[in-house]
């Protein structure tokens, strides 16, 4: 696996991608794939008439498709996410322990909701929103801004888990849209997008490292273990967040003065200046209509919109081949793997996705020592 994954990678085949598909939810990947390849390809498949009348220039990004996508399917998500949280029985999956009960999750979750208005509030009156918002619209705004993080970690994090790849800043995007709808301030908008944007990554890795030390740990098999474990865990991620503050004070004056910034960057503050209209607002509740509807009927553990919708927001139609490439050497895999043991498939696929992982790694470093 590690093989394969690094030869991908020196090819340019976004591997992870490619190995993500032998172990994730099939149906989830195979809707993920297919939206990579609908955003890879929309101006071939809807460049002519008649797309082009509803769809500039058959580019869905410009008819704001996968973010009205997204939005429906979020909603669908978030209340199904609220569903399961709402019962009492908080059964766990075949050859798992639950470890918390569902009254406890809605405890945390609760506590959450609760610090995100109080950050949200900090950063208004860091932020000087007080001199550029009325006491409507910046009350309007702290309670926007701490929605917006609680729902953008669970959509993320939702994604993550099903996919191993999540729709940060696409979401963030989606926030920063309504958010302009609303008629927020520029400065405001800044501030919100920034938020938003931190929350969902870190909701995501930090439930990737749970889980992973979740299934090392014997599934909960020992509660008393696993919540030492899980103690453990905190204490490393926390300790790595120091480092990483540091690190980021120290460097990112450089960076910055190189114009080393995502180009993420640059679209929030493009879309910031160009602003919104009613055209884009209608855009929006338009196809928030069929994503909340692939999103129903995938229901809760399949997360079939929101992850179309992360595809349709990636416009990386080779990701999209190398994710039906994994599924179908998955179903040979299955198919001629007469013991059903997927332990050997898993392994492989860890190998791709490591192999990946460090041949950018290494590329990585080797363009900045060659730059200098």
């Amino acid at each position: 696996g590690l093989g394969v994954g690094v030869l991908g990678a020196l090819l340019a085949v976004p591997m992870s991608a490619f190995g993500v598909a032998f172990i994730g939810n099939i149906w989830a990947l195979s809707v993920f794939g297919v939206g990579l390849l609908i955003r890879g390809y929309s101006t071939s498949l809807f460049g002519a008439a008649p797309f082009t009348s509803l769809i500039p220039a058959g580019d869905i990004a410009q008819a704001y498709i996968p973010h009205g996508f997204m939005i429906g399917a979020g909603l669908v998500a978030l209340i199904q996410v609220m569903l399961l949280l709402a019962r009492r029985d908080g059964a766990a999956p075949a050859g798992s322990i639950a470890t918390r009960s569902p009254a406890e999750i809605r405890r945390s979750l609760g506590f959450g909701a609760a610090a995100y208005v109080a950050i949200a509030i900090l950063i208004a009156l860091l932020g000087g929103l007080v001199t550029h918002l009325s006491t409507g619209m910046l009350l309007l705004f702290v309670i926007y801004a701490a929605s917006a993080a609680l729902v953008h970690e669970l959509i993320v994090g939702l994604a993550a888990m099903h996919s191993g790849w999540f729709p940060a800043f696409a979401v963030a995007l989606i926030t920063l849209v309504i958010g302009m709808l609303i008629g927020f301030p520029p400065v405001a908008l800044g501030l919100l997008v920034g938020f938003a944007a931190a929350t969902g990554p870190a909701f995501a890795d930090m439930g990737y490292d749970l889980k992973a030390g979740y299934m090392l740990r014997g599934h909960g098999a020992d509660p008393a273990f696993e919540m030492e474990g899980r103690r453990q865990q905190l204490f490393a991620a926390m300790f790595a967040f120091v480092v990483a503050g540091i690190v980021v004070a120290l460097s990112y004056r450089s960076y910055f003065a190189q114009g080393l910034v995502a180009p993420v960057v640059r679209v929030y503050a493009a879309t910031i200046e160009a602003g919104v209209s009613s055209e884009i607002a209608w855009s929006l509740a338009l196809w928030a209509i069929p994503g909340a509807l692939l999103q129903f009927l995938g229901g809760p553990k399949r997360q079939m919109g929101v992850l179309f919708a992360t595809g349709l927001l990636i416009s990386l139609p080779m990701a999209g081949w190398a994710v039906i490439a994994g599924i179908a050497c998955r179903l040979v895999w299955q198919r001629v793997n007469a013991s059903k043991d997927n332990a050997p498939m898993e392994v492989f696929a860890a190998g791709v996705i490591a192999g990946d992982v460090l041949c950018g790694f290494f590329q990585g470093i080797w363009t900045g020592l060659s730059k200098k």
